[in-house]
């Protein structure tokens, strides 16, 4: 087992980590805060946009079972990441689309990925994501822990977290763990 870790922000981490704990050779995925400059930011703070910390989760991952550049797939086909500071209705910096590269290897996949992308003409405008360096990730409080998993019938579970798990299931049915 060849336990690799990735550090994603595509916007609220309630979405990200409901989709990334489906995937196969995921080991675990938390929601946290990283990219900013405040230590230890809280909830509250990170929301307020003035720390510069984004939204983000930490996947664990075994690396024989997926690949860095398909971890990108998903996270790229499971966000919009071609609105800046922007994820549907969240706003501000702190919902921002970021790659927190763990090395150059990481870094230079993101790059590749990103320009593919681009040149693929998947979105009708460019991608925007920032590939920024991994940084010191501060865990979400533990109320957003496993928060879909929890609460899918809340309000936000229901229509924005729910339709981009359904999304996933659907594109990507060789990649869910079995039930």
């Amino acid at each position: 087992m060849a336990q690799e870790i990735a550090t994603l922000a595509g916007g609220c981490f309630w979405c990200t980590e409901a989709v990334f704990q489906e995937v196969l050779g995921v080991s675990s995925v938390e929601s946290g805060y990283i990219g900013g400059a405040d230590p230890n930011p809280t909830y509250e703070q990170v929301c307020g946009g003035r720390t510069g910390h984004a939204e983000a989760v930490r996947i664990t991952y075994d690396s024989q079972v997926i690949s860095y550049e398909d971890i990108l797939g998903i996270f790229f086909a499971t966000h919009d990441p071609t609105t800046l500071n922007r994820q549907g209705g969240d706003v501000g910096t702190q919902y921002r689309s970021a790659i927190f590269a763990h090395g150059d290897s990481q870094r230079v996949t993101a790059e590749r990925v990103i320009a593919e992308l681009n040149d693929a003409h998947i979105w009708e405008a460019p991608i925007v994501t920032t590939i920024e360096s991994d940084g010191p990730f501060y865990k979400a409080e533990p109320y957003h822990q496993d928060f879909f998993r929890r609460n899918p019938g809340q309000g936000y579970c229901l229509a924005v977290v729910a339709p981009k798990v359904v999304k996933f299931r659907r594109q990507f049915a060789q990649r869910l763990k079995s039930a």
